[in-house]
């Protein structure tokens, strides 16, 4: 499936109009399906990097030997990543303070979690993973200080879940506690049913999804920006690093039949991880 082909004959007709984003925010614009690399380059260019101040147990957590050896067999060990992910200007970004209660959703492999929790323990703060959110979050009402979701919004739209997840972090959060946003990105303008099965969801969405359970949107940041994804391949995100799915997937309807060539293989490894969306929220005091 083509996504940028698709781009062009869906984007005004998409059931999710753009939000409205508060004028006294003075955010840049999202990404529009027709921008040229020239407004690309000048729209990340506006975008101020985080400072990044010194936190020496966030920097022993982040370089610690262990996130230096692979925990699975064939992947990557988690500091093979940091490039791509930049977990110190990341989670600064994001607003990481020492002795914060940090809820972590759906972590998958850890990767996020291998920093966190010896961070948590080093500075007298919380870290707790959950599964379930519309269950349990794991915490008090109104005592977190930070709820993190990496990766994971494509499948919650594929499954209903967006509403109701993002109902249970606002509540979980102190007022002034933020919701940390990690997500591959599509193409803007596209809709979420055709995008969400590939990995990628539009940005637009993301913001609208969090808005309609409270949140206010603080600021954006292209820290995990990937110029050199199309977000169009042949087995979605997962052909990318680190997962390299490389064969057609059995039961998913939009995998090419066919598997990829040694050459193809190489193509989409030099792509590296995905274009990614990063932000910011937070609840209303």
């Amino acid at each position: 499936m083509r996504l940028f082909a698709l781009a062009l004959t869906t984007a005004l007709t998409t059931a999710l109009a753009l939000p409205a984003l508060a004028a006294a925010q003075s955010l840049p614009t999202l990404p529009a399906v027709d921008e040229t690399s020239s407004q690309r380059t000048a729209r990340r260019a506006a975008m101020t990097p985080p400072v990044l101040q010194e936190d020496a147990a966030l920097r022993a957590a982040i370089g610690s030997d262990s996130r230096r050896i692979a925990a699975v067999e064939g992947q990557p060990a988690d500091a093979a990543r940091d490039p791509y992910r930049r977990p110190l200007e990341t989670l600064t970004f994001w607003g990481l303070t020492p002795a914060s209660t940090i809820v972590e959703i759906a972590p998958g492999a850890g990767w996020w979690g291998a920093i966190l929790r010896p961070y948590a323990e080093a500075t007298g703060g919380t870290y707790v993973a959950v599964a379930r959110p519309v269950e349990s979050m794991g915490v008090e009402d109104g005592t977190a200080d930070m709820v993190l979701v990496a990766r994971s919004l494509h499948g919650w739209h594929r499954g209903g879940r967006t509403e109701g997840n993002m109902a249970a972090f606002f509540k979980a959060l102190k007022p002034g506690g933020v919701l940390a946003v990690e997500q591959h990105r599509s193409v803007e303008g596209l809709n979420p049913d055709i995008t969400a099965p590939t990995g990628y969801m539009p940005e637009s969405y993301v913001i609208r999804a969090a808005e309609a359970a409270g949140f206010v949107l603080d600021a954006r940041s292209e820290l995990n920006a990937n110029p050199k994804d199309d977000h169009d391949h042949p087995f979605g995100v997962w052909t990318l690093p680190p997962v390299r799915t490389s064969a057609p997937r059995q039961g998913v309807a939009t995998d090419r039949p066919t598997p990829l060539s040694e050459a193809e293989r190489a193509e989409y490894d030099a792509i590296g991880e995905s274009d990614r969306m990063t932000l910011r929220f937070r609840k209303p005091r």
